[in-house]
């Protein structure tokens, strides 16, 4: 239900910022900082996760559409 996907996205994002952290580090990159921070105003916050949501969808709808190739050209 809504607990357990609110529960694994908690997770992935944790482990992703761990993997920020390390993968910046000695680069000068503040990124992983910057994701940990709170937003000031909520507008830019939703307006933010906008971004990334249709960032996302956009790599998994190409993704599905390359293995759909992959399959139709194995066959």
């Amino acid at each position: 239900g809504a607990k357990f996907v609110h529960t694994i996205y908690r997770f992935a994002r944790y482990v992703m910022i761990e993997n920020m952290k390390k993968l910046t580090v000695g680069t000068g990159i503040p990124f992983a900082e910057a994701v940990m921070w709170r937003p000031k105003d909520m507008y830019i916050a939703k307006a933010r996760h906008r971004v990334a949501y249709n960032k996302l969808l956009q790599i998994l709808q190409r993704e599905d559409f390359i293995f759909e190739e992959y399959r139709k050209k194995t066959q």
